[in-house]
């Protein structure tokens, strides 16, 4: 674990990235498309680069899997790396486009394969989360620090993020199985925020995401007594793996609440 000081200069590093993301928010930008067609800004580059730039200049000895240049590292090498920063410079690009604000910067370090410290900072509100399950959970607003709880016990109806008008057959049958539930829509690593203070219950997630989609908001949930599983009940582990996806998972916040019933 990096020391309060090196955590406090990542806040801030994330408080530049999302700086450079506004610049670009409020003008007129265009948008290109990876291989996968997934869409890529200006955006999402400049905030990569503050980052790694920034991150080198904080823990020269800790290396950089940023999305904006996982390409360029093989699975060998960073197979590798004992610790790791794991970096999404813009989490929800869709949501960018869509001049929503639901994005996000995510940061988070990975040591031995566990997510032990993340930031994740909404652009849009200015609103900053921060924590890990050491450390505990924080939402930083104008230079100050609230405690973050999850709700437990949680109680009727369950708030449930998913999508109100387009889910997947899975997803919607987990929602069936949970009894009274509350859908709410909202985009990014944002959800494990939101379950981290209280606002919502249960976030599960059928199909592929990125290890740096997840990696900051499980350390901010966690921080606040919540937890991320994969369908066996695994704790989410990082850099594990050949590719760089995650599985399926339930992010929780009352981790007495009988998920396990829900899933087929």
């Amino acid at each position: 674990m990096i020391d309060a000081a090196a955590r406090e200069e990542v806040i801030r590093l994330a408080q530049d990235a999302a700086a450079a993301i506004l610049g670009i928010y409020d003008s007129e930008f265009a948008v290109e498309h990876k291989d996968d067609n997934s869409p890529l800004t200006a955006a999402d580059l400049a905030a990569h680069r503050c980052i790694v730039d920034g991150l080198a200049r904080i823990t020269p000895d800790i290396p950089v899997l940023s999305e904006e240049s996982a390409h360029e590292v093989s699975a060998a090498q960073r197979r590798q790396w004992t610790r790791l920063w794991l970096v999404d410079p813009l989490d929800g690009t869709r949501e960018f486009v869509k001049r929503n604000g639901e994005f996000t910067v995510n940061i988070a370090l990975i040591e031995d394969g566990v997510a032990t410290f993340g930031v994740v900072q909404a652009p849009v509100t200015g609103q900053l989360w921060h924590g890990g399950a050491t450390l505990g959970a924080f939402r930083r607003e104008q230079g100050s620090d609230a405690t973050l709880r999850v709700r437990a016990p949680a109680m009727s109806p369950l708030r449930v993020a998913a999508s109100r008008s387009h889910r997947d057959e899975r997803t919607q049958a987990f929602i069936d199985r949970m009894g009274d539930v509350e859908p709410m829509g909202l985009g990014s690593s944002l959800k494990f925020c939101r379950i981290a203070d209280g606002g919502l219950d249960v976030y599960p997630r059928f199909g592929p995401t990125s290890e740096w989609d997840t990696a900051a908001g499980q350390c901010v949930l966690e921080g606040a007594g919540g937890a991320l599983f994969d369908p066996q009940g695994r704790p989410f582990r990082y850099n594990q793996r050949e590719r760089i996806l995650n599985g399926d998972f339930i992010a929780l916040g009352d981790t007495a609440l009988p998920w396990r019933k829900w899933i087929a």
